[in-house]
């Protein structure tokens, strides 16, 4: 891991009857294959515990591939992120560790791309357990 965000509280997206969210976003330093990371985050997933239920239903983790070296791939993944412009979620924590980070198809920053989305969902910054 080479930087990791502070954690974000975030409303439910999709299926709402379930407690917020927690959220964070970490870079890592990965010289294998977009394939391969994806098969190690879904392996380190069942490790933690995570359980398929149905679509953005309650889970104990969920790990998003976000980018990987600004790859631009239709395959699994799909990279960058096929939803990551419309997620409040992972581009607040995305924008505090990288703000100079380029969406490689818009060319739009993390910070950019944030500033359009409406207030709702909500995510908010989780408060530092140390303070």
């Amino acid at each position: 891991m080479l930087r990791v965000s502070s954690f974000y509280l975030s409303e439910p997206v999709g299926y709402a009857a379930q407690p917020a969210f927690w959220n964070a976003v970490v870079t890592i330093s990965w010289s294998g294959t977009p394939a391969s990371l994806l098969t190690s985050v879904k392996r380190l997933e069942r490790r933690l515990g995570r359980v398929p239920t149905f679509p953005n239903g309650p889970r104990v983790i969920d790990i998003d591939l976000l980018d990987l070296g600004g790859i631009v791939r239709e395959g699994e993944p799909i990279l960058p992120h096929p939803r990551l412009p419309e997620r409040r979620f992972a581009l607040a924590p995305l924008a505090e560790i990288a703000p100079s980070w380029r969406h490689p198809v818009s060319g739009l920053t993390a910070a950019q791309m944030l500033a359009k989305l409406p207030g709702r969902p909500w995510v908010r910054k989780a408060p530092n357990p140390e303070t």
